[in-house]
């Protein structure tokens, strides 16, 4: 049993030797265990620091591509090297690294495929209670859209094994959490949850600009991931609202025709109808060619699903 443990880093020079130092050097299970520091076009000396410390395996940008990117290359990398398990955590020493075995252990055990750490944000001093609320507002929509029930989804400190990461596929360029939950709830893979604490903060974040920006990247991570899987629920929404909304001046045109009535003044509303029953049509059609690209996309996922198991001699 191979596991690597990978750390994107973009300038962590100064966090980055508490995180590898704590990491543990053996775990129950596990016969092999790699270090991996993805290196975001770091201007510091992250890289220095990783080697001092006994880091050999490197994955380097020389530009900054984001953290989605970061972790879709680590994973490329630790898959060629034989990693039965991927696990993720951060170069800025967040999350308590000594609890990498408790995430390992229930897929070792067969148990589950992902394991996610809870950081228990509820708890967790520096967060306001507005970003509380909104942390566990982004899980239970997360989890609605993947079918889980999971207390921490944007954490970042998970376990992931080698068969669920073959079936993965980011494609996001903000962040990989959301998205990954997303479908790996509707692809039926087990996803189990660790409670952990986190340790004091070290540092604003990198990956957004404030919880307004991190809350507007995530909202449209989630909305993309979600029509890839279920694009017929969104549109046959819309279709049903606008057809209500046609179907009201309609009929009520419809009966004052019928009865005989003045129906002279229901131009303008004859006029709504009408373009409400075509928006409807419109959002009709648009579901049933979105839920065909859905097929297709799943039939392109098989195939891609076996030319990485060739790749990595799965």
């Amino acid at each position: 049993m191979k596991v690597f443990i990978q750390i994107p880093c973009l300038n962590e020079e100064e966090t980055l030797p508490a995180v590898l130092e704590s990491i543990p050097r053996e775990i129950d299970g596990v016969d092999e265990l790699e270090i991996l520091v993805i290196d975001d076009g770091s201007t510091d000396r992250t890289l220095e620091v990783a080697r001092a410390h006994g880091v050999t395996h490197f994955v380097h940008h020389t530009r900054n591509m984001g953290l989605a990117r970061s972790f879709r290359d680590g994973i490329d990398y630790a898959l060629a090297q034989g990693a039965d398990i991927v696990v993720n955590t951060d170069g800025d020493n967040q999350y308590p690294q000594d609890r990498i075995g408790d995430l390992v252990k229930p897929i070792i055990a067969g148990d589950a495929d992902i394991v996610i750490a809870d950081r228990q944000t509820h708890t967790i001093e520096h967060f306001s209670p507005f970003k509380k609320q909104m942390q566990r507002i982004g899980s239970h929509v997360v989890n609605r859209a993947a079918e889980t029930e999971l207390p921490d989804a944007a954490s970042g400190f998970r376990a992931y094994s080698a068969a669920s990461l073959i079936r993965l596929n980011v494609v996001t360029q903000f962040s990989y959490c959301m998205e990954t939950i997303i479908q790996a709830g509707n692809k039926r893979l087990r996803i189990a949850s660790v409670p952990v604490v986190t340790n004091a903060k070290t540092r604003e974040s990198r990956l957004f600009k404030n919880i307004f920006h991190h809350m507007a990247k995530s909202g449209s991570a989630i909305i993309r991931s979600y029509l890839m899987f279920k694009p017929y629920v969104i549109f046959a929404t819309l279709a049903i609202f606008f057809g209500v909304l046609a179907a009201i001046p309609l009929l009520r045109f419809l009966v004052e025709w019928l009865i005989g009535g003045d129906t002279s003044g229901m131009v303008q509303s004859l006029i709504f109808g009408s373009i409400m029953a075509v928006a409807s049509l419109l959002s009709l059609a648009l579901g049933v060619l979105s839920d065909l690209q859905r097929t297709n996309r799943v039939l392109l996922e098989d195939q891609l699903e076996r030319i990485k198991e060739i790749q990595y001699r799965r």
